[in-house]
């Protein structure tokens, strides 16, 4: 029997062969894929989202961990498709017009994915009517707005302001470096998130 306890503690090492062979060997064993995806891969990341808010771990090993559960994934994908195992969520994540940094965005991109949500990274530099373009078009239920920059922190209220306009649904949080509630209250996000472990707390509230 495939070990999914060995899986998801493959994913928290970072061990991507391992991953791999685990997740390759439930699937021939015909082991539910959600449940592979839940109890093996979600599982892992979890860990890592844990100890990563609190510190014991850093960027350097959660990327190392979202590349093994994207090796993982991508023998798995097929198989939850076929199988109709629905993602927790839709979510498009971007940094705003005028900034170029993506770390940030990344990991939040990385620990979505590893939490069940169908992830599109909308890159850096997207303009609010090319957010809202992508949002339209995908029908994602969230939003994630980055920014390093306190320069292009004005971008995320331009961006709100054009999904208010648009008539958008979709929730929006926001987070980076110089981001503080405060400010998400004060242009109208739904949400803020100081890391991107609380970001998909905070992303999972919002469902």
């Amino acid at each position: 029997m495939a070990d999914l306890k060995a899986l998801s503690e493959a994913v928290i090492r970072g061990d991507h062969k391992t991953a791999v062979d685990v997740t390759r060997q439930a699937i021939d064993e015909g082991t539910d894929p959600g449940t592979i995806l839940a109890e093996g891969l979600i599982a892992g990341m979890n860990v890592i989202g844990v100890r990563f808010k609190a510190n014991e771990v850093y960027i350097p090993e959660v990327l190392i961990a979202a590349r093994a559960m994207k090796m993982a994934m991508e023998i798995l994908e097929p198989k939850l498709i076929e199988a109709g195992v629905e993602p927790l969520g839709k979510a498009i994540i971007g940094t705003v017009q005028g900034d170029l940094h993506d770390i940030g965005k990344n990991l939040v991109v990385m620990m979505l994915k590893g939490a069940g949500f169908d992830v599109t990274d909308a890159g850096v530099d997207v303009s609010p009517s090319d957010f809202v373009a992508k949002v339209n078009a995908s029908k994602a239920q969230i939003v994630g707005l980055s920014a390093l920059l306190t320069t292009t922190m004005p971008a995320m209220e331009k961006t709100i302001k054009a999904f208010k306009d648009a008539g958008v649904g979709a929730k929006i949080m926001i987070g980076g470096a110089p981001v503080t509630q405060g400010y998400a209250d004060k242009i109208g996000a739904d949400g803020y998130a100081p890391d991107a472990a609380s970001a998909v707390d905070l992303a999972k509230s919002l469902l």
